[in-house]
């Protein structure tokens, strides 16, 4: 009972949070997206795409695991803002429509390999997707965090790039699925998961060990970190530049 409680608390405090206005989705991916009619997303070749997929969500986690574009611009990501303790259910980026981000990407492994290029990230090479420039985007942040030589330990041997795979404990699509995600050192890195958490359950500990220095670099150039959620994932960053950027 408790639980179910928490869980309708949850669902109507997303009505109150501060929402991304859907303009961003077309200044973030012009290669693919026309422009708005209404409450319905346009694409280039005259695809049409709802904001809402009509359905009613029953729990904060049936919203991550069919999420629509409504979802994903629910909750608005704090950029370039100090580094601070999320507050429950704050997760912005985590949810990820499948179809909207598999017709960008790729729908599936072979179509997202033909859109891998390899990103030196301090020597290491790492596949990423060259879609909406994506790849450029890391290239810029690893050059900007060159001039930063005492960060170095936080950033390598990164923990991988592209795998196309589901969440861990989920049946959601990873990040990682479309080349568009960066795992850095595990050695400093927090995850909810980790620490034996039931997801949504009240109380999370929260625990970063990475220097904001390293999440506004990423910020600055369209990615969302992984610490700024509820369900805090520190060492993962993704490009999302319709939620991020300074």
């Amino acid at each position: 009972m408790k639980r179910l409680a928490l869980g309708l608390a949850l669902l109507a405090s997303f009505s109150a949070q501060a929402q991304v206005p859907p303009q961003r989705l077309l200044s973030a991916y012009p290669a693919f997206l026309s422009r708005l009619d209404g409450r319905t997303l346009v694409w280039n070749d005259g695809t049409r795409t709802p904001l809402s997929g009509g359905h009613a969500f029953t729990s904060p986690a049936d919203r991550l695991d069919r999420p629509d574009l409504g979802e994903l611009l629910r909750q608005s990501y704090p950029a370039c803002t100090p580094l601070h303790t999320p507050a429950y259910g704050e997760d912005p980026g985590r949810a990820r429509p499948v179809a909207f981000f598999g017709r960008m990407y790729g729908g599936s492994p072979a179509a997202v390999k033909a859109n891998l290029r390899s990103v030196d990230w301090f020597g290491q090479k790492l596949p990423f997707s060259r879609v909406n420039g994506a790849d450029v985007a890391l290239q810029a942040v690893e050059n900007d965090l060159k001039a930063l030589p005492g960060l170095r330990k936080y950033l390598t041997p990164s923990a991988g790039t592209y795998l196309w795979r589901v969440v861990a404990g989920s049946t959601r699509q990873s990040a990682h699925s479309w080349g568009i995600a960066i795992d850095l050192n595990t050695h400093y890195s927090d995850y909810w998961q980790w620490e034996g958490h039931r997801e949504f359950a009240p109380g999370l500990t929260y625990r970063n060990r990475l220097p904001q220095a390293i999440v506004w670099a990423f910020e600055k150039r369209g990615f969302v970190w992984g610490g700024r959620w509820y369900h805090h994932d520190t060492m993962h960053f993704e490009y999302r530049p319709e939620l991020s950027g300074c």
